[in-house]
């Protein structure tokens, strides 16, 4: 008879595995009854965005702000005017987007140039932005520009602070068209936020810098001195888009769809389709002020519209 080895390692049946794996259930559920054995369920948390992003652009630091959210219902009374309900369902359901809700982010951005700090636009509220630049590691103390792209009050709505500046050591600058516009209006926000501080504002037309590696490019139709800004460091640009599209497939798909916080729509769909080839054509990244958190993208063009792909990690290399 032959003898086994002591060092050969015991057989191990198919019919032994399945009897283990078939008591386990229950030698689980025994032990949970042990005293202090038993845990409670995680709680709900809620649904979170990050609260900035930051990549390197050439020489230059840039920091995408979250300083608010908005749920709308019924987008097509701001998006699509000029087409048909049947046409906007489609359009959003081949999108994957829901046709009677949409998602809004108000995205100011913080440039860092090496020696300046500036800050493009300001948001709701002092609140928010003051909470937006706080979590992304700087102080409003610190800000050394703050530059407004155009008036609308989500943009303005952060400048003042109870009746203080919310950025008080920065210099301020805007576009001179923008200025002059709201200036000639009773408008409240501005009365209240912007000529406070009109004493200390610069006033830049197309083509003119407010800071080193910056430029400013006209896209009047939004409101009527709308501006964008093109950040140019290390041989890389990105554009500061501001509010020239505002959604990333009812405004890029469609271009042409009339948006009712466009002011002239004919000038704002025309600007739309010229800045949307430049940046398809260029392949130059932008920041767009209500596009998906954190609100940095590409732009290809697709039929007669244009496609948005959100960046992933070529601005982190």
């Amino acid at each position: 008879m032959q003898r086994k080895s002591p060092h050969t390692a015991p057989m191990i049946s198919r019919r032994h595995i399945l009897a283990t794996a078939a008591a386990m259930p229950l030698a689980g559920a025994l032990g949970g009854l042990g005293a202090g054995s038993a845990q409670a369920a995680a709680p709900m948390l809620g649904t979170a965005v990050p609260k900035f992003n930051r990549f390197k652009l050439g020489e230059m630091e840039v920091t995408t702000l979250l300083a608010g959210t908005r749920t709308a219902a019924e987008p097509q009374k701001i998006f699509g005017m000029n087409v048909s309900a049947e046409e906007f369902a489609a359009a959003s359901a081949e999108a994957n987007i829901p046709v009677d809700m949409a998602q809004f982010f108000f995205t100011p951005t913080i440039v860092n140039t090496g020696s300046e700090l500036v800050l493009f636009d300001t948001g709701l509220n002092a609140e928010g932005i003051t909470a937006a630049v706080t979590a992304a590691g700087y102080t409003p103390e610190q800000v050394d520009v703050v530059v407004i792209t155009h008036m609308h009050g989500d943009h303005i709505g952060g400048l003042m602070n109870g009746g203080s500046a919310t950025f008080p050591n920065a210099r301020y600058v805007t576009g001179a068209t923008e200025f002059d516009h709201w200036a000639g209006t009773d408008n409240e926000r501005f009365a209240g936020n912007v000529k406070p501080l009109a004493e200390q504002m610069t006033m830049l037309n197309d083509g003119d810098s407010p800071v080193s590696g910056v430029t400013a490019m006209a896209a009047f139709g939004h409101t009527p001195g709308h501006m964008t800004y093109l950040l140019d460091s290390g041989g890389k640009q990105l554009l500061i888009a501001s509010d020239f599209a505002n959604h990333y497939v009812w405004s890029l798909a469609y271009p042409d769809w009339e948006v009712r916080f466009d002011m002239d729509k004919s000038a704002a769909a025309a600007t739309r389709r010229r800045l949307l080839n430049m940046l398809a054509g260029d392949r130059v990244p932008f920041i767009g002020y209500h596009m998906p958190f954190p609100g940095v993208g590409y732009v290809e063009t697709r039929g007669d519209g244009f496609h948005y792909t959100a960046a992933s990690y070529q601005l982190l290399l």
